[in-house]
């Protein structure tokens, strides 16, 4: 069967793919754009997508002969499950195997930008650094800090419990409880995401819930750039209104250069590394192979969605 990968993908996953359909990958290091997409879509058996292909409810109607859609990713927000439904093509996706991948991180991201470890490094990189100064980048402690996770799932959950050994406060709310969102927001001195990206939660950090928490806490989103007004986090980090925020997801994403948001003091980016490990990229590799042959032959995919 025809098979499109939307790009290529570490270790060996994709010769077993090869080795049982006819693949062709996606050569260049930008995505494929939306023309591109779509003038294959007419030939295609099974898709292999990114995070950031859009497989809506157009490219499926342009694909007849589509059987099975393998996300490479944890979320599928970038695939109109409707649409595949309505069709009966399975949809599937890489849960579970960058969960604590992801919580290190997430992790990382709070030293890092408490502990000013950007700005310390540049610091010294610029050969300002001539004495021990007791007043230089003073940060604030992660042990012993009160935390709230927004979305208590498996991600959510293998964050609290590294923090367990931080000595922290864990707060957490989610659909099946918790406290109250705002409270969570007045009493965290650190505000972690990791809840999907959905209508309820696009656009859920705002004007109002950054208005909410205290003015030296922080930040923290490894879960989907929309659940954050970008705007709204700019204006707050400018006025003082929280101590600063790391992202290692934006909107738009990936962010340009020159983008607003990225002007404003104690803020920290990276390109979305959550689950940028070896052995983590190369078994969801493994994890979306397996989805894709699965669907192709017509049997449950190992990661279904739908």
């Amino acid at each position: 069967m025809k098979v499109f990968v939307t790009r290529r993908l570490p270790g060996g996953a994709l010769d077993r793919l090869a080795a049982a359909h006819d693949v062709e990958v996606w050569p260049e290091q930008m995505p494929p754009g939306r023309e591109e997409l779509l003038a294959r879509a007419p030939d295609l058996d099974g898709l292999l997508s990114l995070l950031t292909d859009p497989v809506d409810a157009e490219l499926i109607a342009a694909a007849p002969r589509l059987k099975a859609i393998s996300n490479y990713a944890v979320g599928v927000d970038n695939v109109d499950l409707e649409a595949a439904a309505a069709r009966g093509i399975p949809v599937g996706n890489t849960p579970d195997v960058l969960t604590d991948t992801t919580a290190d991180l997430a992790v990382a991201l709070m030293l890092g930008i408490s502990r000013h470890l950007v700005e310390g490094d540049a610091y010294v990189r610029r050969g300002e650094w001539r004495t021990w100064e007791t007043g230089l980048l003073l940060g604030h402690d992660l042990h012993g800090s009160t935390v709230g996770i927004v979305g208590f799932g498996r991600i959510g959950q293998a964050v609290a419990r590294r923090l367990e050994g931080f000595g922290c406060e864990i707060l957490h709310t989610s659909r099946r409880g918790g406290v109250r969102f705002d409270e969570l927001l007045e009493r965290s001195e650190f505000v972690t995401l990791h809840c999907p990206l959905t209508a309820e939660t696009r656009g859920l950090i705002g004007d109002e819930a950054l208005a909410r928490m205290q003015p030296t806490a922080y930040l923290v989103n490894t879960a989907r750039g929309p659940i954050v007004d970008s705007e709204a986090l700019a204006r707050a980090l400018r006025a003082g209104r929280i101590a600063g925020a790391a992202l290692d997801v934006t909107d738009p994403e990936p962010i340009p250069g020159g983008h607003p948001l990225l002007d404003a003091p104690n803020l920290l980016v990276l390109p979305h590394l959550g689950s940028a490990t070896e052995a983590t990229r190369a078994r969801m590799a493994d994890m979306a192979v397996d989805n894709l042959l699965a669907g192709l032959a017509g049997e449950p995919m190992p990661h279904s969605v739908t």
